[in-house]
């Protein structure tokens, strides 16, 4: 029970911290989110290749300090244009993602707790209701099988990580000097 509760105290930690970064750069607020959606500012886009990067060197070592493991799951087109459509019609209703939502909710957003925790809610809802009837027909269309980036590409997983890394980097560098 301990080591649980331990769990779920660095899972809030890293939690608050991410909506802190979230907000200190930028991601939290709505015209920031609007630039990005209108392809003129590309903040919401660093900071997620920067977070990817972060949090693959970061699980990579957690996994070697034997403090998680990883349990894939097999995924599918279905599922990922399901999960992508609503995802997108809540964003674009609002203007932010449920990573954001929580942040500007934090940061005393009033439109992020009118209108975007009703709508996580309501999502959430809705999709449990839908799911039975969607779980084993469109769901499963175009199914591809569970696995990790580095099992993929058979590469060990430090390499996978330097790979991401540098193109990631490379791409972060490609979109600062578009934007100049």
């Amino acid at each position: 029970m301990k080591s649980k509760r331990a769990d779920l105290a660095w899972g809030l930690l890293f939690g608050v911290v991410f909506g802190f970064l979230l907000h200190k750069g930028g991601a939290t607020s709505y015209d920031v989110i609007l630039g990005q959606l209108l392809l003129t500012d590309f903040t919401v886009l660093k900071i997620m290749l920067s977070a990817v990067v972060v949090g693959a060197v970061g699980i990579h070592l957690l996994q070697r300090a034997g403090r998680v493991r990883l349990s894939p799951k097999g995924g599918s087109w279905g599922k990922n244009a399901v999960g992508g459509l609503i995802f997108g019609v809540g964003f674009a209703v609002l203007g932010y993602c449920p990573g954001t939502i929580a942040g500007a909710i934090g940061n005393g957003r009033l439109d992020a707790l009118v209108g975007g925790l009703p709508g996580i809610l309501l999502g959430s809802w809705l999709f449990a209701v839908v799911y039975p009837r969607v779980r084993n027909g469109l769901l499963r269309k175009g199914a591809f099988p569970k696995g990790t980036l580095p099992e993929l590409l058979r590469l060990p997983r430090w390499a996978t990580i330097g790979l991401l890394t540098v193109l990631l980097a490379g791409l972060l560098y490609l979109v600062e000097r578009a934007e100049l």
